[in-house]
């Protein structure tokens, strides 16, 4: 098989495996250019990727619309590279340098990732790109018709399937462990804390990010297609705001200055977080945008209890909620299968002491639970960052066993579930998830 035929038909190319081919890798670093230099894009795919991965990874430029912010980035991340508020202008800049980069990572706000995964296709580079891909099933269905004009990989940064926690529950299910899995509950807790953050960013509207369907339950869905091997067919939902937003008497633009300080339970000083303060108010006055903005907005239009039912193409139901306002984080699952039920309990941030490792639960029919113990990997998401990273920038041609490798249409499975759910709250009817793109979901998760 030639290497063409490689990647148009092999699953790890077309998860992004082949960034760079492997006879390259003793002779250069990876080429990498920036786009949207907010939290994640400098700290997790910017400062962390110059310190650990200096032989790897080589930045040729960053972009961001914020210029102050663009500038600031390119102290913290400690890089020597041009900055650019227009995307055009840092390829074509890159091309004339004969420095064109080999792969894009895309990090801006969630509803314009298309546009720089779409445009970074067709200047001929790979593309790593936050989850969720996108944000509706136009722009989806524009990344995929991209992808397969271009024939460039598309890498969706799916970090929850490499936490050890999760892979041993996929080992557990591959292994057939509890019998054929004919349902499952999921039920994910976001505390008043991390939850009400998203409320006071720009995930609170939904013309940025899509609804947390999208935003944040883009993890989770892929995860379920991951653990069941197959691809959602239907989806029937039900989401309110009924706490954050308009839910309040009183409000205010954001913390800082605040009349209700006192008394809203909610309030941030952002004067004590010295990164917030450099990273975003510091260059406010470009862009307007308010980092500690207040989660009682009566512009925000997301729902903060969401809930949804999933039948998947190989007959599985999945009963799913997602909660923002919970004293504690974490989440609970249960997979039930033909011989038995595997479960977890899995507590992300809680105000209690944390053990060193997490539990999985496997329960057999007529017969008795066994208590399986998986140690916390180091580093950020349960482990899961740099074991990704390491996969991307390391070795993109490692061995596969538990496909965890995400790309183009994993990335559009998942945000689907996400899309279905958004638009089956709207339209009190359940959504065929053929019916949003071009994609038909398989049985078997190709």
């Amino acid at each position: 098989m030639n290497r063409r035929d490689f990647i148009r038909t092999g699953s790890t190319a077309a998860a992004g495996g082949l960034l760079v081919r492997p006879g390259e890798r003793e002779h250069q670093r990876m080429k990498v250019a920036l786009v949207g230099t907010g939290i994640r894009g400098s700290t997790m795919w910017g400062r962390s990727l110059v310190r650990d991965y200096v032989n790897e990874v080589e930045f040729i430029g960053l972009c961001d619309i914020n210029p102050g912010r663009l500038e600031y980035v390119k102290e913290y991340m400690r890089v020597d590279c041009p900055t650019f508020t227009d995307f055009d202008e840092m390829m074509r800049a890159a091309m004339m340098r004969g420095d064109k980069p080999d792969t894009v990572i895309v990090t801006t706000v969630d509803s314009t990732h298309h546009e720089y995964i779409i445009r970074a296709l067709e200047y001929g580079c790979n593309v790593v790109t936050e989850k969720p891909m996108t944000t509706d099933a136009e722009k989806c269905q524009a990344i995929l018709d991209a992808q397969a004009r271009t024939r460039k990989a598309v890498t969706v940064t799916f970090n929850y399937r490499y936490s050890p926690h999760r892979q041993r529950m996929k080992e557990l299910l591959m292994a057939g462990r509890i019998g054929t899995v004919r349902s499952v509950d999921f039920h994910w807790y976001l505390d008043v804390y991390h939850g009400a953050s998203y409320f006071r960013r720009w995930h609170g509207k939904e013309r940025y990010g899509g609804t947390l369907f999208v935003h944040k339950a883009t993890h989770h869905f892929d995860l379920l297609n991951w653990w069941l091997e197959s691809e959602p067919e239907e989806v029937f939902a039900y989401g309110e705001l009924e706490y954050y937003g308009h839910n309040n008497p009183f409000r205010h633009t954001n913390c800082r200055g605040c009349p209700h300080a006192e008394q809203c339970n909610h309030y941030w000083d952002i004067t004590t977080d010295s990164r917030s303060m450099d990273l975003y108010v510091a260059h406010e006055h470009h862009d307007g945008y308010l980092r500690d903005g207040c989660v009682w907005s009566e512009e925000i239009d997301i729902y903060d209890k969401m809930s949804a039912q999933i039948q998947y193409a190989n007959g599985v139901h999945v009963s799913y909620s997602c909660t923002t306002y919970s004293p504690y984080e974490g989440y609970r699952i249960a997979f039930n299968g033909t011989r038995g039920r595997m479960e977890a309990w899995v507590k992300e941030r809680q105000p209690w002491r944390r053990e060193p490792y997490d539990e999985i639960r496997v329960t057999d029919n007529f017969g008795e639970t066994e208590l399986i113990q998986v140690p916390h990997g180091g580093g950020g998401h349960g482990g899961g960052d740099r074991r990704l990273k390491d996969r991307i920038f390391k070795d993109p041609t490692m061995p596969d066993p538990y496909r965890q490798a995400a790309g183009a249409r994993d990335g559009a499975m998942s945000i689907l579930v996400g899309i279905a759910a958004r638009e089956s709250v709207k339209t009190g009817e359940p959504i065929r998830v053929a019916s949003l793109t071009s994609l038909k979901p398989r049985a078997i998760r190709p």
